[in-house]
């Protein structure tokens, strides 16, 4: 293909295109009614965002919550030899069986 058939294609199309254009008119306020469209959607993305993150944070929060609130299968980890009772006993003295044998 030569220069002169691309530059005649070219001319054809750029003719072509011309002539659809000059039939498309844009009514006057099409400007303000795509950018109220597109503000719409914007709004209407950022709310949905903002209440998908709501969500996922108060489930995370519950579940932590939950979970937390779970009694021990087993015996704790702290207070596993727990023989005496806390603060002072019956006859004055402190009670420190909480850890256990170190």
């Amino acid at each position: 293909m030569n220069d002169t058939s691309r530059d005649r294609t070219e001319q054809q199309l750029r003719e072509a295109l011309g002539a659809l254009a000059c039939n498309v008119h844009a009514t006057p306020d099409a400007y303000r009614l795509a950018r109220g469209d597109w503000l719409r959607r914007e709004r209407r993305r950022r709310l949905v965002l903002t209440a998908l993150i709501t969500v996922v944070f108060a489930l995370a929060i519950l579940i932590g919550l939950w979970v937390l609130n779970q009694n021990p299968s087993g015996p704790g980890v702290v207070f596993h030899h727990t023989h005496g009772q806390l603060g002072p006993g019956r006859d004055g003295t402190a009670a420190f069986d909480l850890i256990g044998p170190l």
